[in-house]
């Protein structure tokens, strides 16, 4: 099997893609798991891991807390959305009674 930058220069179509790929940590918030991978999507923040400073970029949700992927039915929102919802749910059961 050739390559992987072989495979890239063969079968990617030209002008379409990003050159700027490069190593990203991205963090879930979540539940604080951070993996490495290539991405070129833009980050103003930085961490370090083993002593290699990466991009950093965070995220809400990942594989390991959706729920789809983990098999538990409760979702941590870090943004309070669904305290936010919750909270005008029972206001409007008040006014209803």
């Amino acid at each position: 099997m050739p390559p992987h930058f072989l495979i890239k220069l063969l079968f990617m179509k030209k002008g379409i893609h990003p050159d700027a790929y490069r190593l990203v940590a991205f963090k879930d918030m979540s539940n604080d798991h951070l993996f490495i991978t290539r991405s070129c999507v833009n980050t103003k923040e930085t961490t370090t891991v083993d002593g290699v400073e990466y991009p950093l970029y965070k995220l809400e949700i990942s594989n390991t807390s959706h729920p789809f992927y983990t098999g538990k039915m409760k979702l941590v929102d870090t943004a309070g959305r669904v305290d936010k919802y919750l909270s005008r749910y029972k206001q409007h059961q008040k006014k209803s009674n």
